[in-house]
């Protein structure tokens, strides 16, 4: 199933809507990848409040996403990590370590609009 990616102003929001296969993961990566550089977005959001379980690919592959995607000078955030979700994530070690993470889309741009601030031009 492929994952809807919408534009916003400078970022993606990519929204996962169902339970992804390996090779939907891997389609994801590829697509963000590419749209990052059409549309030279400096950020995305990848919401999985749907997903009741984050396996350890998905986590692999959502921390490797990411990392990619700052490579390519856009921060990522991952925003709807349900409760449930989380806890099991800790208990089996599995961690996105270094990747942003927000409560709700709102924090997820909240959190890109203070990573992407400029810096001002000639100090103002």
């Amino acid at each position: 199933m492929q994952v809807p990616i919408l534009k916003q102003g400078g970022y993606l929001i990519a929204s996962i809507q169902s339970v992804l296969s390996d090779s939907d993961l891997v389609q994801l990566r590829d697509n963000l990848g590419e749209r990052v550089g059409s549309y030279r977005s400096r950020g995305v959001i990848i919401d999985v409040t749907v997903l009741d379980v984050i396996d350890s690919f998905a986590t692999r592959t959502l921390r490797a996403i990411a990392h990619m995607l700052k490579l390519r000078g856009a921060e990522t955030v991952i925003v709807g990590i349900q409760p449930d979700v989380a806890f099991a994530m800790v208990q089996l070690g599995l961690t996105l370590e270094g990747v942003g993470t927000a409560l709700d889309l709102e924090e997820g741009l909240a959190y890109l609009d203070e990573k992407t601030k400029r810096a001002p031009v000639n100090g103002n």
